[in-house]
């Protein structure tokens, strides 16, 4: 493993920081310049071209056009895979193989196969890993979950969550191409479901039974730019019926694009009170996040502001950097886990438990 201690900085790679665009640019590095204990030192892009472009950029010394020459430095603790979902495979893996620490985007892999091989090599070496699951490390969703395990709603009887998925609705960006495609892993399903499905069971628990159906309503999509066509043949409709641990009943809807009506609406029922979160967007990860109770006597819902003890990083939490909100509170708790030698931050095993959930859904609907 490598070598770190507690008091150092944490030095960090990034693989797939670009000039130009990008989760990357958007979250990871304003997340990482927000939390104290990191040091961005090295990145990789697809040519050395676009890495040196990228390490001018942002002040970055170390640029590599190859993550093979990113992961073989010393300075380099903490390796960020940040790029699109088949190449997660191959980029942790080496990683993993140079021992050093890694944290991937979710998905970890391009299907359940993937991830599992990747958390057994993990495992195997006794490398430190953490995956992109950043919904749960929402402040709203962090406060929501101590509410309902400090009995604020009383017995959990139902939960019902609906929402949209921002992309996958009757149009793409040309960058977007990849996302209507199956076989790349990167869909409706994987992404805004998967890391709001996270959050839902991280605060109400795991399924223990359920149904789902999956379709796609609209086979064929107009490109926002050239007007053309395209095939689209991944879910842009995701409903998912359950049982909860605990016996809570579950709904889950998401639907491709944006309506004009709810977009996010995650209720929370129990014997003594509820809960309503709201929201933009079905992106959970770092969608605009609302929280409401009512509890006994109370007539109405009342916002609940989520307490300063739980929001460490209110500057960013502001339109135009909301994608590094939840990403920032996510390496803060990395920072703590690291210096603690706790594991509360997401590591390839949970990964695989919600491939596994997603699987799941996947045989269920016969899709």
């Amino acid at each position: 493993m490598p070598s770190h201690t507690p008091s150092a900085p944490i030095g960090v790679g990034i693989i797939g920081l670009s000039a130009s665009r990008g989760w990357a640019a958007r979250a990871h590095l304003p997340a990482l310049a927000a939390v104290p204990g990191f040091e961005v030192r090295a990145l990789s892009a697809s040519t050395p071209e676009s890495a040196r472009a990228a390490g001018e950029k942002y002040g970055i010394p170390l640029a590599f056009g190859s993550a093979e020459e990113l992961v073989r430095r010393d300075e380099v603790d903490l390796v960020v895979v940040a790029v699109k979902v088949p190449h997660h495979r191959e980029l942790a893996l080496t990683a993993l193989e140079a021992g050093k620490m890694v944290l991937s985007e979710w998905p970890l892999g391009n299907g359940l196969a993937e991830a599992e091989e990747l958390a057994a090599v993990a495992e195997a070496k006794g490398i430190r890993t953490f995956v992109g699951l950043q919904a749960r490390s929402a402040p709203q969703i962090r406060y929501v979950r101590d509410l309902i395990a400090d009995g604020y709603v009383g017995e959990v009887l139902s939960t019902s969550v609906i929402a949209s998925g921002r992309g996958w609705g009757a149009e793409f960006e040309p960058g977007g191409a990849y996302l209507l495609d199956r076989t790349n892993g990167a869909s409706l399903l994987t992404i805004p479901f998967g890391h709001t499905i996270d959050a839902v069971t991280m605060a109400l628990g795991e399924f223990t039974d359920l149904d789902a159906t999956l379709a796609t309503r609209r086979p064929k999509v107009r490109n926002q730019v050239t007007g053309e066509q395209a095939r689209m043949d991944v879910p842009d409709q995701i409903a998912v019926n359950g049982v909860l641990e605990g016996g809570a009943v579950a709904s889950v809807h998401f639907r491709g694009g944006l309506s004009r009506a709810t977009n996010f609406h995650w209720e929370i029922n129990g014997t003594e009170g509820d809960l309503l979160l709201t929201g933009d967007s079905g992106h959970l990860q770092f969608g605009q996040v609302t929280v409401r109770g009512a509890r006994g006597e109370d007539a109405a819902l009342a916002e609940l502001p989520v307490p300063a003890a739980y929001s460490t990083l209110p500057a960013l939490a502001g339109r135009g950097t909301e994608m590094a909100y939840t990403v920032a509170h996510a390496y803060e708790q990395i920072r703590a886990d690291l210096a603690d030698g706790t594991h509360h931050v997401p590591d390839f095993a949970h990964a695989v438990r919600r491939h596994r959930l997603l699987d799941r859904i996947e045989r269920a609907a016969g899709f």
